[in-house]
């Protein structure tokens, strides 16, 4: 391509993403399907129209990077929200919360890899995907409905951050498995290398707050903004050097950011970089799906988004009555755990260039895209209608009794 072609290609897909995040919000929707159907639409598998192809971009690669800093920026920001002294201070609530939402949601998630035919490692990767609740999705909800300074706005944040903890972990060391192959001294040392690797992060994290203070204390924007992408670019590339996920990596480093005073600058300053290139790592979820590998897998999709949303339903309400709250409020806890987004496209798309297997590198990232369309609206519509749920479980039970 020439130089006007790739400036009159970027200029076209930044106008569809714009079209399409708009469509969206009018529509009371999240914007990620809507960045993954442009990519889907104007992919290297786009469908033709008249005979004439729809692709675009004939490969995903020439925006990749741009991807990538998006994966990084998105855990990034996760990292940034997670107040390690607030979770401290409410650990009894938050852990009983947490246990309510995990001993249902995760094994849920084997159990259905397993009856599907996965085996034991894709199983995990599935439980993984359908485990995490989306951070991105359920924040702007809880601030669009108003829930965001209630009790359970708290709790729902609160079971959130177990989860990307839990996620970020169990992500690291599926990884590790992943790419250690089966030799047991080759996966040791990974292992060691990769926990070695995320105990000194998590040592930055919490004792690391002063000095981050002090190195990034400048007047000048424009330095702040490149030391802050230049260190989370940084240690995401380091992490991938010892066998931990970038998005790992991203999301310790957001956590030591977020114990500094820097976190509200931070936000101010490259919070549209971050919804900038994260439109990017959605439009690169679209570009690398093969539509026919979707609907494949569609009816997988179906069935695990079924079951998998009766289970969010009950463990949400489960954790919400074990954080305190009334039974109304719990039901909105149930509800907003509903969509997944952000970090199980994460997921899928290390398994895209990482899979060792056709299951890995094609049939689960097309689940996981699927299933991620599914839910984000599913979830959506359910967090709206909350509490029209609630009241007609009250009265179910009401007549029951």
């Amino acid at each position: 391509m020439s130089e006007f072609n790739l400036l009159f290609t970027a200029g076209v897909l930044f106008l569809l993403l714009a079209g399409a995040g708009a469509l969206a919000l009018r529509l009371k929707q999240s914007v990620i399907p809507a960045y993954i159907i442009v990519g889907i639409l104007v992919g290297p598998y786009a469908p033709s129209l008249g005979g004439l192809s729809l692709t675009l971009v004939d490969s995903p690669a020439i925006v990749r990077l741009f991807a990538e800093l998006g994966v990084v920026l998105l855990l990034f920001f996760v990292g940034l929200e997670l107040s390690l002294d607030q979770v401290f201070a409410n650990r009894t609530k938050f852990l009983w919360a947490g246990v309510a939402d995990v001993g249902i949601s995760l094994p849920l998630g084997v159990v259905l890899g397993l009856a599907f035919g996965f085996t034991w490692l894709e199983a995990g990767f599935i439980a993984l995907i359908v485990f995490n609740s989306s951070t991105v999705i359920i924040a702007k909800s809880l601030i669009d409905l108003g829930w965001i300074a209630d009790p359970e706005g708290q709790a729902i944040l609160g079971v959130v951050v177990i989860e990307d903890v839990l996620t970020a972990l169990g992500f690291a060391l599926l990884s590790v498995f992943l790419l250690g192959g089966t030799d047991a001294s080759a996966i040791a040392l990974s292992i060691g290398q990769s926990l070695l690797f995320l105990v000194l992060l998590l040592g930055v994290a919490y004792y690391g707050a002063t000095v981050l203070d002090r190195v990034f204390e400048t007047r000048s924007s424009e330095i702040f903004v490149l030391g802050v992408l230049g260190v989370g670019a940084f240690v995401a590339g380091a992490g991938l050097l010892t066998g931990v996920s970038e998005a790992v990596a991203a999301f310790l480093v957001g956590t030591a950011f977020g114990r500094t005073g820097h976190a509200a600058r931070i936000e101010r300053l490259i919070t549209p970089s971050r919804d900038l290139f994260a439109a990017l790592f959605f439009l690169v979820v679209g570009l690398q799906t093969d539509p026919a590998l979707l609907t494949a897998t569609f009816g997988f999709v179906l069935v695990v988004a079924a079951v998998t949303t009766v289970g969010q339903l009950v463990s949400g309400f489960l954790a919400g009555r074990a954080y305190g709250l009334d039974r109304q409020r719990a039901v909105r806890v149930g509800c907003a755990l509903t969509p997944r987004g952000e970090f199980s496209l994460v997921i899928a798309a290390f398994l895209v260039t990482a899979g060792t297997t056709p299951v890995l590198r094609e049939t689960i990232p097309a689940f996981t895209v699927g299933y991620v369309l599914v839910t984000s609206i599913l979830g959506t519509v359910l967090m709206r209608n909350a509490d029209r749920l609630s009241g007609g479980l009250q009265r179910v039970a009401g007549q029951s009794q």
